[in-house]
This record gives C-alpha cells, sequence and structure tokens, in this order.
C-alpha cells in the first residue's frame, strides 16, 4: 500500500479546499421567497416570508371556530421557520379579511399593520364590529401602525410592494413599464359604483426579483375600470391572486386579460366564490398557463373547476391544505399542492 507524505497529503487537502471555495463562490445558492395561500375557507391569509425570514401577511380571515384561521397562519407561519410576523396588511375591514386579528395577536407576535384608513361602511353593523375589535388590538398593543396610499412603497426589507389602491383612491400614473392602451376595455359601459368596503380595498403589486404578484383583494369592477381603462396602468404580471376569491363582482376581462397572468391562485371556499363567470375569465385570459383553486368551488360544479390535482380541497372535505408558491430570483417559480405533494415548476420568462 502506497502512503503520501504528510507534507504532500496537507498540500494536497489545502488545494481541495480552495477549489471547493471557488467552486462554491460560482454555485452560490439562491434563497427563494416563500408564499403560503392559507386555507381560511373563503377568505383570505396570504404570508410572503422572505430569504432571510423578513414577513408580510395579507388578511387575517375569519373570527371564531375556536382559533381555526389564527391557528392555520401560525401553522404556515411555523413551516416557513419564522415565529413573529413582521408586518400585517388588511385590504379592508370585511368578517373574512380582519375579523381574525384579535385571535392571531393572541397566537403569534406581530410587529406593524398596514390599513387603508378608517372605516366606511358604517351602516354595515359586523363591518362596524370587526373594525372596532381591530382598533382595540390597536390601542392595546405596542403595534406599529401605516395606513397606506396609492404610490406608496412598503417598507418591507427584499420584497417590493407597491400600493395601488387604497380607500376607494387609485395610482394616478402607470408604472413603469406600463400604460398601453388597454384593447379589452370595449366599449364604454355605466359600471355601478360599490359602496362597501370592497371598492376601498387596498391593493398591492408585489415585486421579487423578475416575479411580479398582484393582490388586489376585493377590489370591484368600477374600480378595475378606472384602473385599467383606457390605459392599462399596470402591465403584465406573472402571479394573480384572484380578487374577491371569484365572485363576479371583481376580476373584469379588462382587467384579468389585459393583466396576462402566466399563473392564478383563487382563495375560494366551497360554497364562497368560484363564480363560473369569473372562472370562464381567468381560464381564458391571455397566457394563462395555469389556475390552482383552494377549494373544488360547488357553485362551478363539474364544468368549472381546475384538476383535481390543482385542488388543495377536494369536495366534501375541510382539512385546511394550503397553497405554496417558491420564487426565485431569476423568475423561476413553483406552486405546491399540500394536500396531494403535486408540484408545478414555471421557468424564467
Amino acid at each position: 500500500m502506497k502512503f503520501f507524505p504528510v507534507a504532500k497529503l496537507l498540500c494536497l487537502t489545502l488545494v481541495l479546499v480552495v477549489s471547493g471555495a471557488s467552486l462554491n463562490a460560482f454555485a452560490a445558492p439562491h434563497y427563494p421567497l416563500q408564499i403560503y395561500f392559507v386555507d381560511v375557507e373563503g377568505g383570505q391569509a396570504t404570508l410572503f416570508v422572505t430569504p432571510s425570514q423578513h414577513s408580510l401577511l395579507i388578511d387575517t380571515g375569519w373570527p371564531g371556530h375556536e382559533g381555526r384561521d389564527a391557528d392555520r397562519i401560525a401553522a404556515a407561519a411555523k413551516a416557513a421557520g419564522i415565529s413573529r410576523i413582521d408586518y400585517v396588511l388588511l385590504t379592508h375591514y370585511h368578517t373574512d379579511h380582519t375579523g381574525g386579528v384579535p385571535q392571531l395577536v393572541a397566537k403569534i407576535p406581530v410587529g406593524t399593520f398596514i390599513d387603508h384608513g378608517p372605516n366606511r361602511e358604517t351602516e354595515s353593523a359586523s363591518t362596524v364590529q370587526v373594525y372596532d375589535e381591530y382598533q382595540k388590538v390597536l390601542a392595546e398593543g405596542h403595534y406599529g401602525h401605516i395606513v397606506a396610499k396609492p404610490g406608496d412603497l412598503l417598507p418591507i426589507p427584499e420584497l417590493k410592494a407597491r400600493v395601488i389602491s387604497a380607500d376607494g383612491n387609485l395610482i394616478a400614473q402607470p408604472l413603469p413599464g406600463a400604460g398601453a392602451a388597454n384593447s379589452f376595455c370595449g366599449p364604454a359601459t355605466d359600471v355601478q359604483a360599490d359602496q362597501t368596503e370592497n371598492a376601498r380595498s387596498l391593493g398591492v403589486i408585489l415585486s421579487f426579483g423578475k416575479l411580479k404578484i398582484l393582490d388586489l383583494g376585493d377590489l370591484t369592477r368600477d374600480k378595475e375600470q378606472e384602473l385599467m381603462c383606457p390605459v392599462n396602468k399596470l402591465g403584465h404580471i406573472d402571479l394573480l391572486v384572484v380578487s374577491h376569491h371569484g365572485f363576479s363582482q371583481s376580476s373584469s376581462p379588462a382587467l384579468v386579460d389585459a393583466l396576462s397572468p402566466r399563473v392564478a391562485i383563487m382563495d375560494n371556499g366551497a360554497t364562497k366564490g368560484g363564480s363560473p363567470s369569473v372562472w370562464d375569465v381567468v381560464t381564458k385570459a391571455p397566457g394563462l398557463e395555469d389556475l390552482w383553486q383552494l377549494h373544488y368551488s360547488e357553485e362551478g360544479g363539474p364544468t368549472h373547476n381546475v384538476a383535481e390535482r390543482q385542488i388543495a380541497n377536494v369536495q366534501g372535505t375541510d382539512a385546511g391544505n394550503y397553497l405554496k408558491v417558491t420564487v426565485l430570483e431569476n423568475g423561476r417559480f413553483e406552486v405546491f399542492n399540500s394536500r396531494n405533494g403535486a408540484t408545478k415548476a414555471y421557468p424564467p420568462k
């Protein structure tokens, strides 16, 4: 058996270590953005966790249900490796979006709340109650508080979050690269103005590397018309959070077709959202590769639901399964279905 002299062995080891270090410098890991679409049964709770574990939660789901929604959000946070949520953005003050605030803060620490300002739907007892409970949380805790306005850039490290709509107001000028005439607007029609908190939704476009994600909360068609016609102020996006859980009050062709999303996520419930008319608009949008749903839509039935592989909670179940999107800075992303492990990757475009 042949042995290396000690000096030669040390020299060889040093060469290997240095060579390995050089190779690793060129093969540095690309850490992802994680997005959890938490199942809150037809409400909304979407958790963003950046590579350095800064976090943003959009909406908190419902109150009651023995803390079900807060538990599911906390479980997503744990899976993402975080023990607190830095920012909670409330799109508007309806029960399915803001009702879960008191239970959430009792379950996991929160840093700062972001909202559109005062509740405007004062004739709705449930909305007033939800808003009042939220105000109590703000008053009793040591939380930061941001009232966002269109055009604002939210202070979330590693995630560029631009406010598009807030309190019924919209960005006045197109975003960089946008502003082309919108051929999907069609003939001018009178769209009845929505008087609820839906039209006040705090909507954001989020950019991570080369990927763009749009979440407009429950913004309604009248506001979509203002935002997208006669010119498209947003340009094209990669990932669309289908507005209003897929209800027909939102997601007009003037918005969805002009955005030309590659992938859409619908945070519907079994009996809430997923309207066939919206399903048709989304699935026929130019350039769409896939729609994924949090639930099988009873309203949609056999003709207006995607393949079971792309549904987190199938017909007749209430298992709290989630969808997860993982995003790299080069624009590559993949969608994961926690129910069945189905995963699909989408290369950079």
